[in-house]
């Protein structure tokens, strides 16, 4: 039996970043990990799907050369090289968490962990205790009844070790993931397909940004099907076709299935030990803490948006708050979303729908193109940003699409957490020529005083 003043199950981004801060904080911590430190962000999410992004963004740029005068010639994808960069990335970043939990003298233990019961856990037959426990399982990608996985139907973590570039692919679901792995396909020379059986794309962001996107979708030739649902899907040594309520049959080399990711709490003992599951999800309250003393769970088994950075965040916060630093709650709707696709998708706050929906009356919104930003037009992109302003003056809503808007969600989620009036925004000096003129543009427009047409 080990023993210490934190044990962690997981070790993703929730589970590594409450490990560090707590023993920063002065506290012996032991972390498991059944497979590497990094977790699903680092080894088959984010850092190697944004590796592929940028992989695409630079075939763009060599395909498109010769509207910006320069000569270039684009020969295709070598895929293997690709994937070479994108492991490259992986491997250093992982070899630094490493170096970090030496460093922080965190006691990791490989191996398969399951909860017993108190704050204890079991890795292979070796007990770890701690006063304190922290679950950080993670999640893992969801199908659809009655879709086998296998074969030519994967999802996005066989996507990323796909050694070839399907001519044909249809994705199935158009959140985050299959919009982002959509634009990668795309770019790579792919003839894509985007299926989505609710109304939008990217439904969880506001209206404005889904239409945005899906026109700039349009325009690269990539198709979009919304409002229509998989009815089923049968393959051979040829393809997969997949058949829609529509009466429609679509053929395909890949079926990718990005319906979501659930969160990874089965098969870990939670519901034997008594620990309290919600739709799957482990129910907490607003300070992580569960139904059972001293366990706290963070990451992507706590109902809410899936992003590596709230799970990093709910980790500080956690070590934190067992140290007795007594840390604010977290603002779920302050922390920052980007969508890596061409155009990029940012947000930070409430969509219009749900400032209506919290505020009843008297919420405004301002629409500025990023036609009128001089920086935009020299990346040859379009796109625009929206605020959203509660009754009283303070904006409660950003969102923002277009190539390298992501850039922009820093001063964005300042706005929002920090409860900012237009009028306060309004005077800070941006630099010239940069994207981020668009957002003092935008709220100089929302305190009365606009330079540029908006809308």
């Amino acid at each position: 039996m080990t023993t210490a003043d934190l044990v962690i199950l997981g070790g993703g981004s929730g589970g590594y970043a409450a490990a560090f801060r707590a023993a920063a904080l002065g506290r012996s911590v032991t972390l498991i990990e059944k497979e590497k430190l990094g977790g699903t962000c680092l080894h088959r999410g984010c850092i190697p799907t944004k590796a592929l992004l940028h992989a695409a963004e630079v075939a763009d740029t060599a395909r498109d050369g010769g509207q910006f005068g320069v000569r270039a010639a684009f020969e295709g994808i070598d895929l293997a090289r690709v994937h070479a960069y994108k492991d490259s990335v992986v491997s250093r970043l992982h070899k630094g968490l490493q170096s970090l939990a030496e460093a922080h003298e965190v006691t990791v233990i490989e191996g398969r962990g399951t909860f017993v019961g108190g704050t204890t856990v079991d890795v292979e037959g070796t007990r770890c205790t701690g006063r304190n426990l922290v679950l950080a399982t993670g999640s893992r990608s969801k199908s659809l009844p009655g879709l086998e996985l296998g074969g030519r139907i994967i999802t996005s973590e066989e996507a990323l070790r796909l050694d070839y570039i399907p001519e044909k692919v249809v994705v199935l679901g158009g959140g985050v993931i299959g919009v982002e792995f959509a634009s990668v396909w795309a770019s790579f020379g792919a003839e894509v397909t985007i299926v989505e059986a609710l109304p939008r794309l990217l439904p969880a962001e506001d209206e404005f940004s889904s239409k945005q996107l899906e026109r700039a979708l349009r325009r690269r030739r990539i198709r979009v099907r919304t409002g229509v649902k998989f009815t089923g899907a049968r393959q051979d040594e040829q393809g997969v076709s997949i058949a829609l309520d529509s009466g429609d049959t679509l053929e395909c080399d890949v079926l990718l299935v990005a319906v979501g990711r659930g969160p990874n709490t089965a098969g870990h003992g939670y519901e034997e030990s008594g620990l309290r599951l919600e739709r799957g999800f482990v129910a907490t309250d607003e300070r992580l803490r569960t139904n059972l003393p001293d366990v706290y769970a963070v990451g992507d088994i706590v109902a809410g948006p899936q992003l590596a950075h709230r799970g990093f965040a709910q980790g500080v916060f956690v070590a934190e708050a067992i140290a007795g630093l007594n840390p604010p709650p977290i603002d779920e709707a302050g922390i920052p979303r980007v969508t890596f696709s061409r155009p990029e998708v940012a947000s930070v706050g409430l969509t219009e729908a749900a400032a209506n929906e919290k505020y009843k009356t008297g919420v405004t919104t301002l629409t500025y193109d990023l036609a009128g930003n001089g920086k935009s037009q020299i990346l040859r992109t379009t796109g625009a940003i929206k605020l959203v302003e509660a009754p009283d003056g303070r904006v409660v809503g950003l969102h923002m699409v277009g190539d390298r808007v992501g850039e922009l969600i820093g001063e964005a989620q300042l706005i929002y957490n920090l409860e900012l009036l237009p009028e306060r925004i309004a005077p800070l000096i941006h630099a010239h020529p940069t994207q981020s003129e668009a957002l003092g543009e935008a709220h100089l427009a929302l305190a009365g005083k606009p330079l540029h047409a908006h809308s």
